[in-house]
């Protein structure tokens, strides 16, 4: 009975050396600068800034007509009752929130408590050598080979090592992206032509 128990102490020391000798390496992995990118996982909806395109939900608590799913319009608002035209774009959730809070709390309402989720965001673009090039609806979590795979797959011209992305829109700062880098809402993905 004791030699069993002694074996079980044994096995059980190795084991939590062993985790502690894993966790050691993952920390540090997690100080280089690979795993300090973002990832598909980091994408947070409430760190989101609000662009054309995209649909929120605002719900004011006891006001069902103050409520429901309104686009951004191209000129960056929303249209909602009693308060007319706001600003959402360039805004994140919370921020649209206390927008909207605050109009409402400005002679319509007394204590108004306002909730603003987005329903969809805006579309991702993919160009150049894919089968399919165009606009498509954003996924949570995705990733350029999502992005490719959407649009039919690569070409048989396509270098697939010069991947070019733009977070945020045509406007952006051109970057370069591989199969596993996130894709996030109004991102533009460019994958070149290969020369032989």
């Amino acid at each position: 009975m004791q030699v069993r128990l002694h074996i079980f102490v044994k096995t059980a020391v190795l084991l939590v050396a062993l985790v502690s000798l894993t966790a050691c390496g993952g920390n540090s992995a997690a100080s280089s600068p690979a795993a300090t990118a973002p990832n598909a996982a980091s994408f947070q909806t409430k760190d989101y800034v609000l662009g054309v395109g995209d649909t929120v939900r605002v719900t004011t608590f006891g006001e069902k007509d103050l409520s429901g799913q309104f686009p951004v319009a191209a000129d960056g608002t929303i249209s909602l009752a009693l308060v007319g035209s706001i600003k959402a774009a360039g805004l994140t959730a919370p921020q649209l929130e206390q927008a909207i809070t605050r109009k409402l709390s400005n002679g319509y309402m007394k204590d108004p408590h306002v909730s603003v989720e987005v329903v969809t965001y805006r579309p991702f673009f993919i160009v150049g050598e894919v089968m399919k090039p165009g606009s498509y609806h954003f996924v949570n979590g995705m990733t350029v080979i999502n992005g490719v795979a959407m649009a039919g797959g690569y070409t048989y011209r396509a270098d697939k090592d010069d991947i070019k992305l733009k977070h945020g829109g045509v406007e952006a700062k051109e970057e370069h992206a591989t199969e596993s880098t996130p894709v996030y809402p109004g991102d533009v993905i460019d994958v070149p032509e290969r020369f032989f």
